[in-house]
């Protein structure tokens, strides 16, 4: 499938966005004050060791302290199984947290997953760096990983060549260890010169981190990853791609220049946009971006998505809306849970919607149809960089799926808690605010006996004070002898009020 990136640069904010046949499929925020931090490498001060959850709080400069479990701890003295798949690390098994770290130690780590709400972020020691067709692994004892997506046939035979080049290079100085390598996906057709090269650059890389390491004070960032920019040039452009824009002569020029350096093969797709046009307007992202951060999608059947998240999971609930269909009523379900497992795919990636995720669709007697949504469902998730495991139909109907979460949903980077209902979605009626404030009146008349009580609360409350429930505040008056005061303040929430003892 044919994809365009496009990206739209400012001084405060970069976007990119992924297109296929004329749709957005993904967008990418990254905000200059607000940047990423997975991928970057800091040396870091233990501040809590927690045998019980085997893990440890990590002081890495942030405003949170940082999560490390006893998973992602490197262990020299113990084997390991690499599973040869790109950018996964080493899986060990672990000894207990208390006897890896300890309090005040200082340690180098990689955050491998960005803050997410109230988490900081969580971190790993299994150190590696990014380069163009490798990822360097410093800390490895000479293992060479390839990734899964370069086909069977081919693997043996590339990862004998990255063993020979490692061979002919000379050993840096100090070391007792050689490091690791992950071929990387679009390593499979690089020659060897490109690919000596991508490990010098990457052993350099990883000199400069540890010099940084040994004369810096912890806490202190010693790599930081790339930008947005450099990391679609980097991660996401492939043979489907047919073209990279950019808005901005300047970036664009400085994207050449890397590209020309560690990407060559993408610099031919790289084009400046110099339409009058805003770039996000060709494909109207913009208004993409705008109904993502709605709680319904339309379906062109009729039938709608109603997505809603939280910070346990997210649920996807599908209805026929006025789809009525042309068949019968089986039929018509079926067509309607196609179209909203095509839908929902793609609302994954455009949302970035990580973690649990609950999709109920409408129920299928036929068990051919429910496989059919099933099969559509996984073959539309295919096209995700991002892994998501799809289970079956539960007894309920009910389809639970897991995807990856290394970074804040489009939804969370974007807006925020609703100040008014906090969150909930929703408001207490005027009515209900009412009626508290009159038990207040009731308990402050309890304690306190002021000349006067004043309320202060919504127009809409006090308009229903001087109405409807006039009869109540007189009452309330006449029982705690003291008389009752209205003001309107327009700037009050309609939760919102005060009572005032005059």
């Amino acid at each position: 499938m044919q994809q365009d990136i496009l990206i739209n640069w400012s001084p405060q904010e970069t976007r990119a966005a992924i297109v296929e046949n004329g749709v957005v499929q993904e967008l990418h925020v990254e905000r200059e004050l607000q940047r990423g931090l997975v991928g970057n490498i800091y040396l870091g001060k233990v501040a809590r060791v927690l045998p019980g959850m085997q893990s440890a709080f990590i002081d890495i400069g942030l405003e949170r302290a940082a999560f490390l479990h006893v998973a992602d701890v490197w262990q020299r003295d113990q084997g390991r199984e690499r599973r040869e798949e790109e950018g996964e690390r080493a899986q060990l098994t672990p000894k207990p947290i208390e006897k890896l770290v300890f309090e005040g130690q200082t340690l180098m780590v990689q955050v491998i997953k960005d803050p997410l709400g109230s988490k900081g972020a969580r971190l790993s020691t299994h150190i590696s760096i990014a380069g163009r067709l490798m990822v360097h692994l410093p800390r490895d004892d000479g293992s060479i990983g390839v990734s899964q997506k370069i086909p069977l046939e081919q693997r043996d035979a590339l990862r004998q060549r990255v063993q020979q080049l490692m061979e002919t290079l000379p050993p840096e100085p100090g070391l007792d260890r050689p490091g690791g390598y992950i071929v990387r996906t679009n390593a499979e057709d690089a020659p060897d010169a490109d690919l000596q090269e991508d490990m010098l650059y990457l052993r350099k890389a990883a000199a400069r981190v540890r010099q940084a390491a040994r004369t810096q004070p912890a806490p202190t960032l010693l790599h930081q990853d790339l930008n947005l920019m450099q990391r679609v040039l980097r991660d996401m452009v492939d043979e489907h791609t047919a073209s990279v824009r950019i808005d901005s002569r300047t970036q664009h020029a400085a994207l050449l220049a890397f590209g020309q350096a560690f990407m060559p093969n993408a610099v031919q797709k790289l084009a400046l946009y110099s339409g009058e046009r805003p770039i996000f307007d060709l494909y109207n992202i913009d208004e993409e971006v705008a109904q993502a951060m709605g709680r319904r999608v339309d379906l062109k059947s009729g039938g709608y998505l109603v997505m809603d998240q939280t910070e346990a999971l997210t649920t996807i609930d599908v209805n026929t809306g006025g789809f009525v269909g042309t068949r019968n009523f089986d039929e018509t379900i079926f067509k309607t849970n196609l179209e909203a497992a095509q839908a929902i795919a793609r609302q994954l990636r455009l949302r970035n919607l990580g973690g649990i995720i609950i999709a109920d669709f409408i129920d299928m007697q036929r068990a051919e149809h429910r496989e059919g949504v099933l099969a559509e469902l996984r073959k539309q998730l295919q096209r995700d960089r991002i892994k998501t495991t799809v289970g079956d139909f539960s007894q309920l109907g009910l389809l639970e799926m897991t995807r990856k979460r290394t970074r804040e949903s489009l939804e969370r980077m974007l807006c925020e808690p609703c100040p008014a209902c906090q969150g909930r979605g929703t408001v207490k009626t005027p009515r209900s605010v009412a009626y508290e404030i009159l038990r207040e009146v009731l308990r402050e008349a309890r304690q306190f006996h002021p000349a006067e009580f004043r309320i202060l609360a919504a127009p809409q409350v006090i308009d229903l004070f001087l109405d409807e429930e006039s009869q109540h505040l007189a009452s309330l008056s006449e029982f705690i002898g003291k008389p009752i005061s209205l003001q309107a303040e327009g700037l009050f929430s309609q939760e919102q009020y005060d009572v005032v003892l005059m």
